[in-house]
């Protein structure tokens, strides 16, 4: 058996399967090194309770894909947490643009755009994951993500920039104060999430021609910076992973033709993909199911 992890900050999404088989499909609170310790991870592992850790045994090894596992020592957190559970695994640990990579290769050349609670992109040919700007979470990077519109719809808000009616709901909906949103942003942990949760104010508002201006410019952003920098990029397809090219499909395709790159495919959540991919890399098979 091997165990597939992909996770977000928000969520984290599990398949236990076989050579031949989906056993177990579950999900759990997101991890995210930023933000948590190895005994934190390891408390949302044990999470997965008795139905998959009841085969620990048998898990000949843990693949898992995930936010903030791009340096050695946060990946090393994740492997720590990870190892107090399945502590007879091989472990797997690795950034969850590969997952995105893996999930979306279909044989050829392409890269993978990565838009959710983050942002990032990347190169895949089949053999070597390559980036040529890596991700810098929300503070100094994520254009593109959720986490960036929110943080665009908040400073906007906080300088009195919005249109009138747009402020308005804000407030309604959100009993929004500037000791509030600073006190989230600066002091919380999960600031990359509390920006993300207004993503879903801008999706029911997106017919409003200013909110689908600030979209379309923080993906556009995205586009120059991450995709636009990788060599060949007129010439290779652009598959888009996450829950930004699934919402906002629309305004994705607007900025995809205006750059004139080559549209692969949109996919929401990459887990179903990516075990297909390592169940073929790890047992020489294809699933049956």
């Amino acid at each position: 058996m091997i165990l597939i992890g992909t996770s977000g900050s928000t969520k984290c999404d599990w398949q236990l399967v076989d050579a031949k088989n989906i056993l177990v499909k579950k999900s759990t609170k997101g991890i995210n090194p930023f933000f948590m310790d190895d005994v934190a991870i390891s408390d949302i592992v044990k999470s997965l309770g008795a139905e998959i850790i009841g085969h620990k045994e048998e898990i000949e090894v843990v693949y898992y894909f995930g936010a903030g596992c791009s340096s050695k020592h946060f990946a090393s957190m994740v492997e720590r947490g990870l190892s107090k559970v399945f502590n007879k695994s091989h472990l797997y640990v690795k950034e969850d643009i590969v997952a995105a990579a893996f999930a979306t290769f279909d044989g050829e050349p392409s890269i993978t755009a990565l838009m959710g609670t983050g942002s990032n992109a990347c190169h895949f040919d089949g053999d070597i994951v390559r980036q040529e700007v890596s991700g810098m979470d929300f503070i100094l990077g994520d254009e593109g993500s959720r986490s960036h519109f929110g943080k665009k719809l908040l400073s906007k808000y906080l300088k009195r920039q919005l249109p009138e009616d747009i402020s308005r709901d804000l407030e309604r909906d959100f009993q929004l104060n500037k000791e509030e949103i600073l006190l989230s942003v600066y002091i919380k942990p999960y600031a990359n999430v509390y920006l993300s949760s207004f993503s879903q104010f801008i999706k029911e508002r997106i017919d409003n021609a200013y909110l689908h201006e600030m979209v379309k410019s923080s993906i556009a952003e995205f586009v120059e910076i991450y995709i636009c920098s990788i060599k060949n990029y007129e010439n290779l397809p652009v598959h888009f992973v996450g829950s930004v090219p699934y919402f906002f499909e629309d305004i994705v395709t607007e900025v995809v033709e205006e750059y004139k790159l080559i549209k692969g495919i949109f996919v929401e959540e990459p887990i179903d993909l990516l075990v297909g991919y390592l169940i073929k890399k790890h047992y020489k098979t294809d699933i049956a199911n």
